[in-house]
């Protein structure tokens, strides 16, 4: 009888672990599935940006170094991107180098009234703001699953079958510092 007891309370440790492990492996994958659409939404705006900058210059030729700003960190946003070695937080800082140089430019053409008049440049204006707006879901999904596996991998008892088999957290996705000031737009 004693045997049955310690069969049956065996029995439910291992089915409890399988069912933690199964758990984790469902969230670290839909950590991995988030950061796919925030990589699709953001590789859209990457390829919009030079069609957008473009616009721009025909308007604001003087406006040189906003433009210089936007395609470089364009480049690095795509470089890094590109590289299978950079890390979540690389990718992030050059995402928001992005986002803050393509609010310069936005800040600079509001200067251009005839730019905004330009169906060009509308178009691809309401283009980017749709895809700002899939980028910050998108953001926001991946930061909720990260929080359900951080919670996961720290709360007990997960968190002895986390360490078990070395499931490590993953990082947000974050705004850096510089983002949330606002630029400083002079002409």
């Amino acid at each position: 009888m004693v045997w049955i007891i310690i069969a049956v309370i065996v029995l439910l440790i291992i089915v409890w672990m399988i069912s933690a492990y199964n758990n984790l492996v469902t969230l670290r994958n839909r950590v991995k599935n988030g950061w796919a659409q925030i990589d699709v939404q953001l590789k859209q705006r990457a390829d919009l940006v030079p069609n957008l900058v473009e616009t721009v210059k025909g308007y604001a030729t003087h406006e040189s170094q906003v433009f210089t700003q936007v395609t470089e960190a364009r480049a690095k946003a795509v470089a890094v991107a590109a590289d299978k070695q950079a890390g979540t937080a690389e990718r992030i800082a050059a995402e928001n180098d992005l986002s803050r140089a393509l609010f310069n430019l936005h800040a600079t053409a509001e200067a251009y009234p005839q730019l905004q008049a330009n169906q060009n440049f509308m178009d691809l204006q309401r283009q980017l703001q749709e895809l700002e707006q899939k980028i910050a879901y998108a953001r926001q999904f991946y930061n909720d699953v990260v929080m359900k596996l951080n919670n996961a991998i720290e709360t007990f008892p997960s968190n002895i079958v986390a360490g078990l088999f070395h499931f490590e957290q993953a990082e947000y996705f974050q705004v850096d510092e510089a983002s949330k000031q606002a630029p400083q737009v002079k002409f």
